[in-house]
């Protein structure tokens, strides 16, 4: 095989994969596609062992998450984007090793931040509740 016969075989096993719906080996997942190893999601895509997902895509090894993209091993975040190993963020960007943060981008291993800013436990609630009622959802 020469480089051009792998790019053209490259090329169409990309083609053949962008084009398949089906979800392999999951359970009870509505309107779901591309995933593999799933249980109980939602309206997702490219979901890869994750569960009780809604309305993501391209999630690793992920539960609970809502409107998320390109996590891997995070559990109940919500409208999260590049993330990993992270719990409770909630549009959050490109954290790793977080929990309960609030609009933030870019941290690791921090807790109970608000676009950025560390607040204490009971302050964390406090804003993120009031954050929540407030933005859109």
């Amino acid at each position: 095989m020469d480089h051009h016969e792998f790019e053209r075989a490259f090329r169409d096993l990309l083609r053949e994969h962008a084009t398949r719906d089906g979800n392999e080996q999951c359970v009870e997942c509505p309107d779901c596609k591309q995933c593999t190893g799933c249980t109980f999601c939602r309206r997702s895509s490219g979901l890869v062992r994750s569960h009780y997902c809604v309305d993501s895509e391209h999630c690793i090894d992920c539960t609970h998450c809502h409107g998320s993209r390109d996590l891997v091993g995070c559990t109940h975040c919500t409208k999260s984007e590049q993330c990993s190993r992270s719990a409770y963020l909630d549009r959050c960007r490109d954290c790793s090793r977080c929990e309960y943060c609030f609009g933030c981008v870019g941290l690791v291993g921090e807790s109970f931040c608000i676009l950025n800013e560390r607040y204490d436990r009971t302050t964390y609630f406090k804003l993120a509740a009031q954050l929540s009622r407030d933005l859109p959802r």
